[in-house]
């Protein structure tokens, strides 16, 4: 497998000694062009390529869900889904933990990522637990932790990649995303009430239950609580497409902050369309020309070689799965989830179909695994926003999301032992 170790190895030794991702990326498919034999294919072909990859339908998705996030990020969208979770289950023993997890989960149905999800609630949910007394290191371990179900359900960013990559379909995906993004959430909340029954952690009293502040802060979220029914509700019907949700998506929140609340100003409208159009930029350069890479990958024979070697191989699927995941989580700690996804999938994904795993099943372990490296040292984003925001130094940030590692870790062990978790809902729905 030599021309693996050069695709592989090479392009992690130049990502090493500094260089950016997507020039790694271009550098690595020469080497592998003129080192296999292949460099008498046109230098042309590299922007042809990158062009016809982006002329794709599929790949608006991204721009206008991020859009979606930043537009709501900027208005008081954020604030309301954050009191409403609040009044929900606040009242409950580390309730704003309960309410920091909850409000994660919906805002991570607008968002899509990781990131979002913690720039948009992050400085919202740890300064209001830092008013109410719960312990500094604890409160940014939970919005850490909390961050990870963004990249789980939809929209998420990752899911849409994967499935263009290994052409499953994103409505699946997506559907797919939310019992192990129900899940993640209860367990997390469950880790909560184990440091607070310990007293491992400073949280204050439990409040009284108020059911007319949960009615009156419902009513101020209720319209931004529609938003992840209309996307779901609009794939599953068939109404729209994942790409025409994120349309959907963006022009609803427009609504939302200009007409409806009146809290989104004209200047930070422009802004958010400037934050989209440089994030996206980014990601939508590396998609191109990752997809330069992939397509050498295939002409020269690595999936389809690295497919018959894990075929032949007898080992039970839930042991191949484990060891895809182990894989997977090690590779989150040096890269991100959407870099990741790009170079890896054309690699793994016919492996794995070849073992006999389901590609549905397979891509949720895939993005979930791939996703705890936003909290991960040496590289995880989520960790350094938290430093950010609550000035507490890097290593304790690290040790305060260690205790949540666990029921993200226990997530995953439960979709790799019951893949129904993850099939059935799809199956309902009809795909």
């Amino acid at each position: 497998m030599q021309e693996l170790m050069i695709f592989v190895g090479g392009l992690l030794l130049l990502m090493a000694i500094g260089l950016p991702v997507v020039v790694a990326i271009g550098i690595t498919s020469f080497i592998a062009l003129g080192v296999t034999g292949a460099s008498g294919l046109p230098v042309e072909l590299l922007s042809l390529r990158m062009v016809q990859t982006l002329n794709n339908f599929t790949l608006l998705a991204i721009p206008l869900f991020i859009l979606a996030a930043n537009i709501m990020n900027t208005g008081s969208t954020t604030t309301r889904i954050f009191d409403f979770a609040t009044a929900l289950v606040g009242f409950t023993k580390g309730g704003l933990g309960h309410a920091n997890v909850v409000a994660s989960s919906i805002f991570a149905t607008m968002s899509g990522t990781a990131v979002a999800d913690a720039a948009g609630l992050g400085s919202i949910e740890i300064k209001a637990m830092k008013e109410r007394g719960y312990d500094l290191g604890y409160s940014a371990g939970i919005t850490a932790a909390s961050s990870v179900i963004g990249p789980i359900l939809p929209p998420s960013i990752a899911l849409v990649v994967y499935g263009w990559l290994a052409n499953v379909s994103i409505g699946a995906l997506f559907m797919a995303g939310l019992v192990p993004g129900i899940l993640m959430a209860l367990l997390l909340m469950g880790m909560t009430l184990v440091l607070g029954a310990g007293k491992r952690v400073a949280m204050p009293p439990a409040t009284p239950f108020d059911g007319k502040e949960v009615i009156r802060t419902g009513r101020r979220a209720l319209l931004p609580l529609m938003m992840p029914a209309i996307i779901v509700g609009g794939i599953w019907t068939g109404f729209f497409t994942p790409t025409e949700a994120g349309a959907v998506a963006s022009i609803y929140a427009i609504i939302l902050g200009t007409l409806v609340y009146r809290d989104l100003k004209l200047r930070d409208l422009y802004a958010s369309f400037v934050r989209t159009l440089m994030f996206s930029a980014a990601i939508l350069l590396i998609i191109a020309v990752s997809s330069f890479y992939g397509w050498i990958l295939v002409r020269i024979g690595i999936p389809q070689a690295l497919a018959g070697q894990v075929a032949g191989v007898d080992m039970p699927t839930i042991m191949l799965l484990l060891a895809f995941a182990l894989f997977f989580l090690v590779v989150g700690c040096f890269m991100s989830v959407i870099e990741s996804i790009l170079i890896f999938t054309p690699i793994v994904v016919p492996a794995a179909l070849a073992a006999g795993l389901d590609p549905i099943h397979f891509g949720i372990v895939m993005v979930i695994t791939l996703s705890v490296g936003v909290i991960t040292p040496p590289f995880g984003t989520v960790l350094f926003l938290m430093v950010g925001i609550t000035r507490l130094r890097y290593s304790q940030i690290v040790i305060s999301v260690l205790p949540f590692l666990i029921p993200i870790l226990a997530t995953i062990l439960i979709l790799i032992a019951l893949p129904g978790l993850v099939t059935w809902l799809p199956g309902v729905m009809g795909y």
